[in-house]
């Protein structure tokens, strides 16, 4: 029997940040978004969706051949997806070497015929989904961005990958590491 795993790629940020990402977050509260803890607040390089488990070592073996070099990453900076008039995601920046990082680890996926993204990859930690905003929420929340949308949190050194399951519950999701990946 097939059992798949709700699985993605990424690289987890700093715990000195969780205050930060909470101060920030905190500027939005008053909107209606759904919130994710800053514990847990990451910065995807894939999502793989439903995988067979028993395809897990595979790819923790074809993830282990990563090239890409430890580097600094800055950390800050507000924006949202699709587009401030009809914000769906509001998410915090990252700077550095991310868009390798993310052909690395999509060439070394690729003899698993996974879904390639079809999106441009854009380095982001996802901080809250939007619910619903009426016309002046809407208005107030883009001035609230423009207002935070320099804010910085802070630099680290991005020197490991992880292969994460996701446990989607009704109030947040359960995140668990499969596999590490140390970039040296």
């Amino acid at each position: 029997m097939k059992i798949l795993i709700r699985t993605f790629i990424a690289v987890e940020l700093d715990p000195c940040f969780r205050e930060k990402i909470r101060e920030l977050q905190a500027r939005f509260f008053c909107f209606n978004l759904k919130f994710v803890e800053p514990e847990i607040v990451h910065i995807t390089l894939k999502f793989l969706g439903d995988v067979d488990e028993s395809r897990i070592p595979l790819i923790s073996s074809a993830l282990d051949s990563m090239t890409c070099e430890p580097f600094e990453a800055i950390i800050g900076g507000l924006g949202v997806f699709p587009n401030p008039l009809n914000p769906k995601v509001l998410w915090l920046g990252a700077a550095g070497k991310f868009r390798i990082l993310h052909e690395d680890v999509e060439n070394l996926l690729k003899p698993f015929k996974l879904e390639k993204d079809t999106r441009e990859f854009t380095a982001h930690a996802t901080l809250a989904r939007v619910k619903f905003l009426n016309r002046d929420q809407k208005s107030a929340f883009i001035n609230t961005l423009r207002e935070c949308k320099d804010m910085q949190v802070g630099s680290m050194k991005v020197n490991k990958v992880l292969l994460k399951k996701s446990i989607l519950t009704p109030e947040y999701p359960i995140y668990e590491t499969l596999h590490t990946v140390y970039m040296d």
